[in-house]
């Protein structure tokens, strides 16, 4: 049972900083959210709890920006790929220790902060990544399910293609969707998923769509270099001290 009120700041902190980041961006509440819930409580209460929001805040973006989402093939391989994946990667959240799974976190967060520096000067033209999109979706999906965070695969694989805004949501919306899809009916098999962390999860996608507005203001007031260095200040300081505080 959740009640340390240590805890439910940390929580509630969590998914109003993933909204800001989500509602500027189009992705990412993941990469905030798990981290600093798992360096407060616990990285598979993180992964369950963040389960429905994934769902619920991309069917939202996916119908705003449905219009510009990337070819069928492309979007199908991608999001099926993340799919079966997640379901993978779950079998692993439920077979490994906490402190394997917590420092798995800190892990995949740094080097997402690596590939997010490097992937200015990496150009990937989109028949090159119609060949990868199955098995990128598949190694994100893998992430995701075992340890919450995607985005070392699946938003450096996107954005290594450049996309305009209005075609990177609606595909990142599709391929979160179904990976939450897919997830939900292994995490109730391994019971993760009970009353109190669906009740948990619901009032946590209350607070991230709560601040997803914030995060659009954001990107019309504040350069997207400045924001995105911010974020990965904030990134490291988390990262490092799940780090510290697990050896």
């Amino acid at each position: 049972m959740i009640s340390d009120p240590i805890t439910i700041v940390a929580i509630f902190l969590a998914f109003a900083l993933g909204g800001v980041l989500k509602g500027a961006t189009g992705a990412g509440a993941p990469i905030i959210t798990i981290p600093v819930i798992a360096a407060f409580y616990d990285v598979r209460i993180a992964v369950v709890i963040m389960v429905i929001p994934n769902l619920l805040t991309n069917i939202g973006q996916l119908y705003k920006y449905r219009a510009t989402i990337m070819p069928r093939f492309f979007t199908i391989s991608f999001a099926l790929g993340g799919g079966i994946g997640a379901l993978l990667g779950t079998i692993l959240l439920a077979n490994l220790s906490i402190k394997i799974l917590t420092l798995s976190v800190a892990f995949i967060i740094l080097i997402y902060i690596s590939l997010k520096l490097m992937v200015p000067t990496w150009k990937l033209n989109y028949s090159k990544a119609k060949k990868l999109v199955f098995f990128m979706g598949s190694g994100g999906g893998i992430l995701q399910g075992a340890a919450g965070l995607s985005a070392p695969i699946s938003l450096t694989f996107l954005n290594s293609m450049q996309l305009d805004r209005n075609q990177f949501i609606p595909t990142i919306s599709v391929y979160f969707g179904v990976m939450s899809l897919f997830q939900m009916p292994a995490l109730y098999f391994y019971k993760f998923l009970n009353i109190e962390t669906i009740i948990i999860s619901c009032l946590s996608t209350v607070v991230l769509m709560s601040f997803m507005p914030i995060g659009s203001w954001l990107a019309k007031s504040v350069s997207k270099e400045n924001f995105d260095k911010l974020i990965l200040l904030l990134l490291c300081f988390i990262a490092l001290r799940i780090i510290y505080l697990n050896y």
